[in-house]
Parts: C-alpha cells; sequence; structure tokens
C-alpha cells in the first residue's frame, strides 16, 4: 500500500485499522505490557530480595499516584495530538521540533530494548519448562526465535487480532494472581497484617531502589496514545485507557505484594524472596494450592511474557511507522499490509532487530560461568532496565512538553490540567528518574559500578544526542519536511 508524501496534506496512516479500538481493548494492550503475574512473580520477588524493604505494596500506590499526576496533562494533550509517534508528537509539538526527534529515537531504543529484553527472560523460562516437565534439553535461544516468529505474525495482521489474544491471556493473568492473593490470605502465617502499607516501612535508606524497581512494573501504561489513531473515539479513548490503566495496575500490584507478604509472613518474605526468587510465588502455590495450580500458574507465567512481548512489538512498529511516514526516518518503514492495515514494515524491522540481538547474546553467552541463567542475569536486566530508564526519561521530558502545548493555546483546560498537574509529575518524575541512575548498579544486580552502569544508559541517552542533531539539520537542508515534524496524522 502506498503512502502519501507527509509534506502534502494529510498522510497515510493505518487506514484500515481506525475505529477498531475501544477502551477495553487499549486497554489490555497497555496491561499486557506491564505483565502482572511476571512482575509479581520475578519483579516484586526481586525487589524484596534485593532491597530488604518490606513496604514494597505502598511503593505501588505512590508510583501510581506520581503516573496520575503525569496522565492528567498526558491525557488532555492526546485530545488534540493524535499520533502513531506519541512521545515523539508531544514533544515536537510542546517543546520542539528537534526535541521531537530526539525523543523519537530515545523512544524506539527503550521500547526496542524493553522487547527485546523480555525476550532472554522468555527464552529461559520455556526452556527450563521443557527441561523439567518433558524432560526435553534446548538452548534458550531456539523457544525465543520461534516466539519472535509468532510475535511477528501477530504484528502484520489487524490489531484487532493482537487485542483479542491479549485480552485472554491477561484475564487468566489476573485469575490466577487473584487466586494466589486468596490463598496467601487464608494461609497467614503470622496473621493478616497491614505492615507492609505502613509508611515506616517504606521510608528507609532502601527505598530508592524500590521506587527504581517498581516505576519498570507500570512500563507500558503510557502506550495508549500510540493506538490513537486506531482507535474508535481518540479524544476519550486514549484518556479513559490511561487512566483505567493506572488505577488498575497500581491498585492490582499493591494488593499482589501485600498478599505475598501476608502468604509468607511479614518477617519472613524477604528471605524466602532471596532464597526462591520467582519460584517463590509458584512453590507457596504447589505447597498450598496442588501441583496442578502451580502448574498452570508457570504456564501463564510464560503466556505472560509473550503479552507483554507482543505489546511492546506493537509499539516500536507504530513508532517506525510514524517517523517513516513523515520521512524522519526512511520511507519504507511507513509501509502497511494491504488488507489489515497494520504498519507492516516497522513490524518486521522490529523482528529483525530480536534476531539479530538474541543471536548476538547467543553467540557471547556460549560457554559463560553463568550457565543457564545467562540470558536472565545479561539480556533480560540489562536491556528491561535500561528502557524502563529511557521510558521514565521521556516521560519528565512530556511533563514539560504538556505545559508548552498548551501555553500556545489553553483549549479551556483548567490551570491543574495544564500546569499544576504537570508540573508535579516532572518533579515527581524527575526524582524517580533520578533514583534509577543513582541506583542502576543495583538494579542490574551488581554491588558495585562496572562498565554496563555507564554504557547501557548511554545506550540510551546518546540517540537522543544524536536525534536532536538531526533535526537541527533537517530545519535547514528541507524546511517542508521539518514543518510536518510531530504532525503526521494532521490535515
Amino acid at each position: 500500500m502506498s503512502v502519501d508524501n507527509p509534506v502534502k496534506g494529510r498522510t497515510a496512516g493505518p487506514a484500515h485499522t481506525r475505529g477498531l479500538l475501544g477502551v477495553p481493548a487499549v486497554t489490555f494492550m497497555i496491561i499486557a505490557a506491564s505483565a502482572p503475574l511476571t512482575v509479581l512473580a520475578g519483579g516484586v520477588t526481586t525487589t524484596f530480595a534485593v532491597t530488604g524493604v518490606v513496604g514494597v505494596p505502598l511503593s505501588f500506590l505512590i508510583l501510581g499516584g506520581i503516573l496520575a499526576l503525569f496522565a492528567v496533562g498526558y491525557a488532555a494533550m492526546s485530545r488534540y495530538v493524535t499520533n502513531a509517534g506519541a512521545f515523539y508528537a508531544y514533544i515536537a509539538q510542546g517543546i520542539s521540533r528537534p526535541a521531537g526527534v530526539g525523543a523519537s529515537l530515545i523512544a524506539l531504543m527503550a521500547y526496542n530494548l524493553m522487547q527485546v529484553g523480555i525476550y532472554g527472560l522468555f527464552g529461559f523460562t520455556v526452556s527450563s519448562l521443557l527441561s523439567a516437565r518433558l524432560g526435553i534439553s534446548v538452548p534458550w535461544w531456539i523457544p525465543v526465535l520461534v516466539c519472535i516468529a509468532i510475535v511477528g505474525w501477530l504484528g502484520v495482521n489487524r490489531v484487532d487480532l493482537s487485542a483479542k489474544v491479549l485480552g485472554i491471556l491477561v484475564a487468566l493473568e489476573f485469575l490466577v494472581v487473584i487466586v494466589y492473593d486468596v490463598i496467601s490470605l487464608a494461609v497467614a502465617p503470622e496473621g493478616i497484617s497491614a505492615a507492609a502499607f505502613s509508611p515506616e516501612s517504606l521510608f528507609v535508606p532502601g527505598i530508592g531502589a524500590v521506587l527504581s524497581f517498581g516505576i519498570a512494573a507500570f512500563m507500558g501504561f503510557e502506550s495508549a496514545a500510540i493506538y490513537g489513531e486506531e482507535s474508535k473515539d481518540p479524544k476519550r479513548t486514549v484518556a479513559r485507557a490511561t487512566f483505567a490503566a493506572v488505577g488498575i495496575i497500581a491498585v492490582f500490584y499493591a494488593v499482589s505484594a501485600w498478599a505475598m507478604t501476608v502468604g509468607a509472613g511479614p518477617s519472613a518474605v524477604i528471605e524466602s524472596a532471596a532464597a526462591n526468587g520467582p519460584d517463590m510465588m509458584f512453590a507457596f502455590l504447589g505447597a498450598n494450592g496442588g501441583v496442578l495450580l502451580s502448574d498452570i500458574a508457570q504456564v501463564l507465567f510464560v503466556t505472560s511474557l509473550f503479552a507483554a512481548l507482543v505489546s511492546f512489538h506493537n509499539a516500536v512498529a507504530r513508532y517506525f511507522f510514524s517517523l517513516g511516514r513523515e520521512r524522519v526516518l526512511p520511507a519504507a518503514l511507513a509501509k502497511v499490509r494491504q488488507g489489515s492495515g497494520a504498519p507492516f514494515a516497522g513490524s518486521l524491522a522490529q523482528s529483525v532487530i530480536a534476531v539479530v540481538v538474541t543471536l548476538g547474546f547467543a553467540v557471547a553467552g556460549a560457554g559463560s560461568e553463568l550457565g543457564e541463567l545467562y540470558p536472565v542475569l545479561t539480556m533480560f536486566t540489562w536491556l528491561t532496565n535500561s528502557g524502563a530508564l529511557g521510558l521514565v526519561l521521556l516521560m519528565t521530558v512530556v511533563s514539560v512538553a504538556v505545559i508548552g502545548f498548551f501555553r500556545r493555546n489553553q483549549h479551556g483546560t483548567s490551570l491543574w490540567v495544564r500546569v499544576i498537574a504537570p508540573m508535579l509529575g516532572f518533579v515527581l518524575l524527575a526524582v524517580v528518574l533520578v533514583l534509577i541512575l543513582a541506583n542502576f548498579n543495583v538494579l542490574l544486580g551488581q554491588t558495585e559500578s562496572t562498565a554496563a552502569s555507564f554504557v547501557l544508559p548511554a545506550l540510551v541517552l546518546l540517540p537522543g544526542v544524536v536525534g536532536v542533531l538531526w533535526g537541527l539539520r533537517l530545519r535547514s537542508s528541507q524546511p517542508a519536511l521539518y514543518a510536518r515534524i510531530g504532525h503526521g496524522s494532521e490535515d
């Protein structure tokens, strides 16, 4: 399908997919990226074990409040800026076009890092399950390559197909976590205690690391705007889905993390998490709910990872599409598939990146002293934490962009929406960003800083610098193209 020249009138968008996604579908896409079961079994247990802080449940409520403040202006701006490039378009229109181009490359890098990094945990988990349950030994990267093909196939088909698949998987995730929560509260070896929600359980020296781990659990919530061009009512769908996702994620994670402290006992949860890691949840279910329930939960852990992979893949594909449509990147990336209207070229580009990085880690990890945990301790840990850093940076900048956008035209919004909430969001997100950088070695599982502590953040930040310089060059060399930056889907 041809793509119109973005300098001449209205650009071509994913025409066949417009109007396919309602609020529930977009919300499922967002929550799928957050991967509830993965966060609880992997992220929460790791946070308990590494930080030694019991107040993890309270941290989710605090982070949810911070992101809700961010969402006030973000959702308001989504009513006037509808672009598959989301952060890119918001920053371009709210701050400047060069800043928008810089943000676009950071977003591409961050979403790719998040998506490809999850493949490392996926490959390890599937390989371990096959070995434990069927006695089949396969290298971790083989399941990854198979999964890349499946995710890529979904990526080039109608977006509502992905939404339906994710909706089913997310519903099953929620069900198994709710069962875990109920059993935990029933077992309660030390009684039902609200100690994990007390301020003194969180506001201790390890709070910086707790918030750094916790913010990664929300990543993906901001992706509603990416589906604006394909939603039934962009002016309402994006805002409603964003607020719904923030509220659901914050409350669900807080309650489930609290249930984990109750099920293990507040005095024993840290020791149990350190001893068992992600198996803590599955071992608990096996002991208190039966082996079948534990096995089902482990299978759903795999599908949870798969759902996150599909969601982040869709986000990357749409960023490629948006930037190709506006000729910030090669125009070939804007090609969509005839019939489905899906961003075919962007989806294919993301799949190729995933294959190349996976094979690179497979070669580098051959014979590693880390053994079977190599893809988890390197590919997953390094890339996903770096991606989360990039997304928090972008949200911090978008908070400023919201203020700039509404300063030019208030659109009838209140002072709270256009200034106060975005400013509060900016300050609080900036604090979280500093905490992430200060605790980056902890996020990587290192006791002290190494080369990776500096190289990985640079991997996220340098594309932003390159993007700003590229935007400035476009301003002088191609002014007509430059004028369209961040306005690809508008007349």
